[in-house]
């Protein structure tokens, strides 16, 4: 069995969207646990770990944004992508001001949808560094 290419924790209470979603990124190479709502969503990743968390903006019990602060109370480096038919101006600023890195309408390609996944894990796991190393001179 190939290895996975990251765990992903997608929050998604549309049924079609998320079977949808889940069969694609899982052919490609993911590991994907659902749940329904933010609560779920904040419980779990607290308590696991995850590569980059998937989310819609309209959610039972806590909106996208609102999921979004409180897990960056407690975890600033791990991707938030949000996927979402939410389709205005302001619900994407919304999403990016509480930390989220991106921003999806629904319907897009799901193409699109799994190379941005695969740009924001491969851009986390990169190594960080505030200014280059400088060169010695000769």
């Amino acid at each position: 069995m190939k290895a996975s290419k990251g765990r992903i924790l997608y929050t998604e209470d549309d049924l079609d969207c998320r079977d949808m979603v889940v069969f694609t990124l899982e052919q490609s190479g993911y590991e994907v646990t659902c749940v329904t709502s933010g609560v779920e969503a904040l419980s779990l990743a607290k308590s696991d770990h995850f590569n980059l968390f998937l989310v819609d903006n309209w959610l039972p019990g806590l909106t996208g944004p609102e999921l979004t602060r409180y897990i960056r109370e407690f975890n600033q480096t791990t991707p938030i992508l949000f996927y979402s038919g939410a389709a205005r101006e302001a619900d994407k600023q919304a999403a990016l001001a509480a930390g989220a890195q991106g921003y999806l309408i629904k319907p897009i390609g799901i193409d699109r949808l799994v190379e941005e996944v695969e740009r924001l894990i491969r851009d986390q796991k990169k190594p960080q560094t505030d200014s280059p190393c400088p060169r010695s001179a000769r």
